[in-house]
């Protein structure tokens, strides 16, 4: 029996129209003459799905009972008897009641698909089982409701039904998803703007990944053998020509298009110095790099083409984009330059992106030692030409042109005595101008096959020769130092600018500089290393790459900077002419210690004048607000305890109630700074337990006068109990209560709500008060901060900072968000309690 086939409506949150997809399909199955019946379909009271189900015929559900409620769910041997060619079932992550024929519907489903049915179903990306954690970090809610990802990976078709957070929140507010009374909690919790965009996101990168695996199983049909990931990382290779700037940009269009594109910007130094870039530029195209959002990178290596490669496959790059110079081009010899070696060594995976431009620069570098040596490969070519050139030119002039003549015969071998200067330097260019001179005299001067001269002149002629040549190489070798020397002088002061410009900049990261010096001279690791005094052990202040260096005498190469600070490196040992800029470096990388230091510092000054600022406000709170009701105190006493005056008994329990609402006054304000006392101290040892939330509200709910009127309370029985300290809970309940009391209007009663939402549990005070500004939403809760005038009573401000401050204590959250229609909610989150 053939399989059936599974096709899919996914989504990325309730109501954004799965069902209605998967009834539209049902339809247009129907409309072309397929058998397709609804299996199960759960509506939840929407209009519009209920429209588009008429006309479906529908198998009948199960019927059971659950917690003394019926329920309906998939009737597996219905379906089964009834045999349709298709068959809708709704929601495949749902639990099945007890009594069902599977725990799970997606088990239900298989059953189906076994029997050779086709199923269109419906689930959300986060009821996806591997994408738990990433959901409950996004939105706060561990969804319990899950499917294995195989059965959705394995569905023949999966189709996104996407609608923007904002269309979303819009259906919700018109009532099109929940009923009434469940839009405000769903809008300020499950379905906030930033919790949708995430599981959005979440969605379309599963549903991408989904479609590399499709390539991956079909490369034949696709013409598609390698897989790309979907997140690009395109890296700019840059010389340090002004061209860069437009490879960097180039590079930024191109992340732009996929979602979560990045740019890594590379600068490949030659290791031994030459072609520095020009001064400035490569600062310009850091900053630049970096305010496009993306990285700056240098790397040290002989061949440009081969520390370009070894980059990319380090950081997994896509895309690779470098610049072509038309003029350069032309000079070149086809197949030759580092774009011809880039594209040979790519591999499959990677694009490579040539950009034209007219600019001709070399690739720059570090700096190299003062005292210049050329490279390896050059002296070896230098003594090759030197010592065979003239041997092989003696051998082409005596046998195919015998009879050019002295004077010619001489200026042939001073041009290979010339070039041999030009690329090994002065030794070589001595050695061909030594052989060269005893091959002229054995071979072309008369008497030939002897070391003898006949001639005088020939003589002066080759003692001419010698001279010229020995001149020629040591000013040629002196021009080729000079200009290596002066390559590595501009290298070196193009590092100094960049890392002068970041000291103006005010860059404060320890960890990126070191990391530029470890770049920049190509070392496994570097570590800034202090110490207390001269016996004191080395501390590392801070360090990147591996293995980290604990002592200045481990490491290949330390730079002392001051008495007790050293930067230290290994990986190679460095030339002396480099320490000037490791110097640099160093003392860059101590100054930054310094400034972080010193910001610690001024935070640390910050808190002690916000706490000065604090006590300020509090003895003006003790010369106001407490001198108030003891002034109020003060006389009922004075009144009551003289003797000329005789009270009724309505005057003396007058005078008392004064006396006892004064002590209550005080005793209220007394607590509150008590507690901010206790927050600020750090001395709240909360005692966390179950609790149930319907026996703590009640009780703080004590304090309040004449709380039957001015609060409405709705907690139900069935909500799970929290974690939390029953007495600073009672102390949280009761401030935010008395506060929205305190700016609800006389005939307006705070309502007091209670809800569980996947494991927490939220409490809702709602007033219908003047409301607060969403930039005042965080500053009310600042100790001694007082929003416009209270109308009723009087504080200093401490209520709400005292109960953010418990609420935090106890793991909770407590934040303010405007009530609809008007005024304020106070919403307290709990963690649910863990029952055994």
């Amino acid at each position: 029996m053939t399989r059936g086939r599974l096709r899919i409506y996914l989504g990325m949150a309730p109501g954004v129209g799965k069902t209605y997809a998967m009834l539209a399909e049902g339809q247009r199955r129907v409309a072309r003459g397929t058998d397709c019946v609804i299996g199960l379909v759960e509506h939840h009271g929407r209009p519009l799905t209920e429209a588009m189900a008429r006309g479906l015929e529908a198998v009948p559900p199960k019927r059971l009972e659950h917690r003394g409620a019926p329920v309906a769910e998939l009737d597996v041997d219905a379906v089964l008897s009834r045999r349709p060619r298709v068959v809708l079932v709704d929601e495949l992550a749902h639990t099945n009641r007890p009594g069902s024929r599977n725990a799970k519907r997606w088990q239900d489903v298989q059953e189906l698909l076994e029997a050779g049915i086709d199923v269109i179903s419906t689930v959300n990306i986060q009821c996806l089982e591997s994408l738990g954690d990433m959901v409950e970090s996004a939105i706060g809610v561990r969804e319990r409701e899950t499917v294995p990802d195989r059965v959705v990976r394995l569905a023949d078709q999966v189709e996104l039904v996407d609608m923007t957070p904002e269309a979303l929140r819009r259906r919700m507010a018109h009532g099109n998803v929940h009923g009434p009374g469940r839009v405000d909690t769903a809008l300020s919790n499950r379905f906030r703007p930033a919790g949708l965009t995430a599981l959005r996101r979440l969605a379309l990168l599963w549903l991408a990944d989904r479609v590399d695996e499709d390539l991956r199983r079909h490369p034949g049909e696709h013409r598609a053998p390698t897989v790309r990931s979907p997140r690009e990382r395109i890296l700019v290779g840059l010389n340090g020509g002004p061209e860069g700037r437009a490879l960097i940009r180039r590079a930024a269009r191109l992340a732009d298009r996929p979602a979560g594109g990045e740019v890594l910007a590379l600068h490949m130094s030659r290791g031994d110095g030459r072609a520095a870039a020009p001064p400035g530029e490569l600062a310009v195209q850091r900053a630049l790099t970096e305010d496009l959002g993306g990285a700056f990178h240098q790397v040290v290596g002989d061949d440009a083409a081969t520390a370009l490669l070894e980059f990319a496959r380090g950081v997994d790059a896509t895309q690779i984009v470098l610049g072509v110079s038309r003029r350069e081009h032309r000079r070149r010899l086809p197949g030759s330059g580092v774009a011809a070696a880039v594209a040979r060594g790519c591999g499959p995976g990677t694009d490579l992106h040539l950009v034209a431009h007219d600019a001709v620069h070399a690739a720059g570098g570090r700096p190299a030692a003062r005292s210049v040596r050329l490279a390896r490969s050059r002296i070896v070519t230098g003594w090759l030409v030197g010592v065979l050139g003239p041997v092989l030119l003696t051998f082409l002039l005596s046998a195919v042109l015998p009879d050019l003549g002295l004077a010619n015969d001489m200026l042939l071998f001073l041009t290979a005595t010339v070039t041999a200067a030009l690329l090994g330097g002065r030794p070589p260019a001595l050695a061909s101008a030594a052989v060269g001179s005893l091959l002229l005299n054995w071979y072309f001067t008369p008497p030939l096959n002897t070391f003898s001269i006949s001639d005088p002149r020939n003589l002066i002629a080759i003692a001419v020769f010698v001279g010229v040549a020995v001149s020629v190489a040591s000013v040629v070798d002196l021009a080729a130092r000079r200009t290596e020397q002066a390559a590595a002088l501009r290298t070196e002061s193009e590092i100094l600018s960049s890392l002068a410009g970041s000291v103006l900049r005010g860059e404060n990261s320890l960890t990126g500089l070191l990391e530029r010096v470890r770049e920049t001279f190509a070392m496994d690791s570097a570590a800034l290393l202090e110490r207390a005094h001269d016996t004191a052990p080395w501390l590392c202040a801070g360090s990147v790459g591996e293995p980290v260096t604990a002592r200045p005498e481990d490491a290949d190469v330390d730079v002392q900077v001051g008495r007790h600070m050293t930067l230290a490196l290994s990986g190679r040992v460095l030339p002396a002419s480099d320490r000037r800029v490791l110097t640099a470096f160093a003392a860059q990388a101590a100054a930054v210690l310094d400034r972080r230091r010193l910001q610690s510092q001024a935070d640390r000054v910050r808190e002690l004048a916000e706490s000065n600022r604090i006590r300020t406000a509090l003895l003006a709170a003790v010369s106001h607000d407490l001198r108030t009701p003891l002034a109020g105190i003060k006389a009922s006493v004075t009144s009551l305890r003289s003797d000329d005056v005789q009270w009724s008994e309505d005057d003396r329990a007058e005078l008392l109630a004064a006396i006892e609402d004064g002590a209550d006054r005080l005793n209220h304000l007394v607590g509150n700074l008590l507690d901010l006392s206790r927050l600020q101290t750090g001395t709240v040892a909360p005692l966390i337990r179950a609790v149930n939330l319907d026996e703590v509200v009640p009780l703080a709910l004590a304090g309040i006068p004449d709380p039957g009127s001015a609060v409405c309370l709705d907690i139900p029985e069935s909500l799970p109990m929290v974690t939390t300290d029953k007495g600073l809970l009672e102390r949280v309940v009761a401030n935010v209560v008395e506060n929205a009391v305190k700016y609800s209007p006389p005939r307006e009663p705070v309502v007091v709500t209670a809800g569980a939402l996947a494991g927490r549990v939220e409490l809702h005070v709602v007033d219908r008060g003047p409301g607060v500004s969403d930039e005042a939403k965080e500053r009310i809760f600042v100790p001694f901060q007082r929003y416009g005038d209270s109308p009723r009573g009087s504080g200093v401000g401490l209520g709400l900072a005292v109960a953010r401050g418990f609420a935090e204590a106890v793991g909770g959250t407590l934040h303010a968000e405007d009530t609809p229609g008007g005024g304020l909610t106070m919403i307290l989150s709990l963690p649910a309690a863990v029952l055994d």
